[in-house]
This record gives structure tokens, sequence and C-alpha cells, in this order.
């Protein structure tokens, strides 16, 4: 059966909040149906968030990656709300959030926390300068302008749920999603959420530092599969201007002299220079798969329209198909 809007949230020892979460949302969207995905808690999660009355299933495979590649497995809706189960989030902003998706006008409603609340209501600083630095980073790297990246509150479509891989297994799945839905150039719009932190008794499951590595680590690994002649065309760059910028001296010499005195130098900027055309081909060739994949995903997107279309009894809306705002 297919829901019209899905509240999806993942938990994980969340018993101080959880039953507040379920009950807001379903007094904000009361058509909606609450799934909520315990993460192998050990504080009774399951039962407060069933007892409030929400749809609660088990994902044993740790992680919140993991959680939610199996809520988007499971679930049909026109429209899937994503939030976490720490009541950070207000449940005041679902109705305009999951509107904007149903009424066609984007692929994914990103919960914007830094432009309104997240600076002065967070009480973790670094979490601040870690979402700054990766907003800095991908916006820049894939030429986009997108305001909060790693935030756990977003509506999407079910176009954009049904073709995006889930292939993260923890708290980078956010930043995956956000790179995704650039790259594919589906519509992402902003709403300005008030974040408040987490109450007494509610503990956070990120690790500053830890987590923040992972984030880096997976930009660093999308840029190169989502943009491979850039990345190894850099990489060829550095390794060019290396072997060249050693070259220079040893050939002045032998033009002055007629003699190599430094023989090793020489070889050395010789395999430089050539592991530079190397990679200059890898990227020029994954950038040629890279179109092939595009096809391929137009031709995905169509098949899910279809059976979207299908499961709405022929009456379903094309999702937006304009590059991401």
């Amino acid at each position: 059966m297919k829901d019209t809007i899905a509240v999806l949230i993942p938990c994980y020892n969340e018993s101080a909040t959880v039953e507040k979460v379920v009950r807001d949302f379903r007094r904000a969207l009361p058509e909606a149906a609450v799934y909520v995905y315990d993460n192998n808690s050990t504080d009774g999660t399951g039962e407060l968030a069933a007892r409030a009355g929400a749809i609660v299933r088990r994902e044993r495979a740790q992680g919140k990656g993991n959680v939610i590649r199996r809520m988007f497995r499971e679930i049909d809706a026109d429209c899937y709300l994503m939030v976490d189960g720490d009541d950070t989030y207000p449940a005041e902003k679902a109705r305009e959030m999951t509107d904007l998706v149903l009424r066609g006008q984007a692929d994914m409603v990103v919960g914007d926390r830094l432009s309104g609340t997240y600076y002065q209501e967070n009480k973790r600083p670094l979490h601040g300068m870690g979402n700054n630095l990766v907003r800095g980073c991908i916006n820049r790297l894939f030429d986009s302008d997108i305001q909060d990246i790693m935030t756990g509150y977003r509506a999407m479509s079910y176009a954009f749920v049904k073709t995006y891989p889930v292939l993260s297994g923890g708290f980078e799945v956010e930043t995956d999603m956000t790179i995704h839905a650039i790259y594919r150039r589906m519509r992402v719009e902003h709403v300005v959420v008030d974040f408040r932190d987490r109450p007494q008794g509610s503990v956070s499951k990120l690790s500053t530092f830890k987590d923040g590595a992972r984030v880096l680590g997976t930009i660093a690994k999308l840029f190169k599969n989502y943009r491979p002649m850039p990345f190894f065309g850099l990489l060829a760059l550095l390794l060019a201007a290396l072997g060249v910028g050693f070259l220079c001296p040893v050939l002045a010499e032998y033009f002055a002299t007629g003699l190599v005195p430094r023989f090793p130098t020489l070889i050395a900027c010789c395999f430089s220079l050539l592991a530079s055309l190397q990679l200059f081909s890898v990227g020029l060739t994954l950038s040629m798969q890279q179109e092939k994949d595009k096809r391929d995903f137009e031709l995905a997107l169509m098949r899910v329209c279809e059976r979207q279309r299908a499961l709405d009894g022929g009456e379903a809306a094309q999702p937006a198909r304009t590059s991401a705002s």
C-alpha cells in the first residue's frame, strides 16, 4: 500500500524524546503514516514509539545509513519526510516542506538549520564549524548553493527515494543524499527551520572528530566518483607541475654543460610526468563512462515514474527536473 506522506524516524536509544517526536508529527500531519525504525536500541525506544502511535520496525545492521536504506526499500509514498528522533527539529514546518514535494515543486526540501537558530541553540561549537566546512566544500566542488548539507530534516519525492542508491552506512548519508540530488539535477528547495539542542537526558550519537572525518572522506570519494575529470585532472596537474619544476634545472644544466649530473632526478621527473599522463587518461575515460551513467539514470527514472503512476492508478505528477537551486 502506498502512503501519501510517510514520516521516517530512524532511532537508536532515543527513549527520552521519541514519544514526543511521534506525537508532534502525528499532530502536524494527521494523514501521514509515522514509521520508527529502531536500530538496536537498548532503552525501550521501540516500545515507547509504538505507544505513541508509530509503526515500529527494527533494523539490525547498525548505522543510520543502513536504517535509511531499509526505509527507502520498504516504504512507498508520494512524499517522504525524514526527521531525527532527538526532538531537535520542529514539526510545525512539516506541512510546508511536504507541500512543496506534493505540489511537484521539489524533489528534495532541505530543513535549513544554519539560516535559523542553529548557532544560538547548538551547544557544540565544533559541530557548527564542521557544518560550515562541509557546506563550503560541497558548494565549491559541485557548483551548488545548498544552505544546510548535513541536516537530518528533509522532505523527498518518490522519484528521488527510489532512484537514490544508499551506499553510506553511517551519518555521512545526509552528505551523500545532497550530492546525489545536485548531480542528478533534481530540484532542491529550502525551508528555514528553528533548531533546538537536545533536551536534558538525550545523548548525541555523533562523534565530532570520527564522524567528521568520515564525512570529509565521503566528500572526497563522491567528488572522485561524480566528477572524475576535475578530480584526476587536478592530480595530473600537480604531478606535471612537480615533474616540470624539478626537470627545468636538470635541462638548464644539460644545455649549459652537456652533462646530466643528477640522473636520478631526471628519472623521477620522467616517472612523474608519465603518472600525470596516466591520471589524465583515467579521468578522461571515467568522464566518458559518466555520460553513459547519466543516460542509464534517466531511463531508470522513467521506469520509477511509470511505477509511481501505476501505484497511483495512472495519475502521478512528474518529478521536478530543474537544476538544484
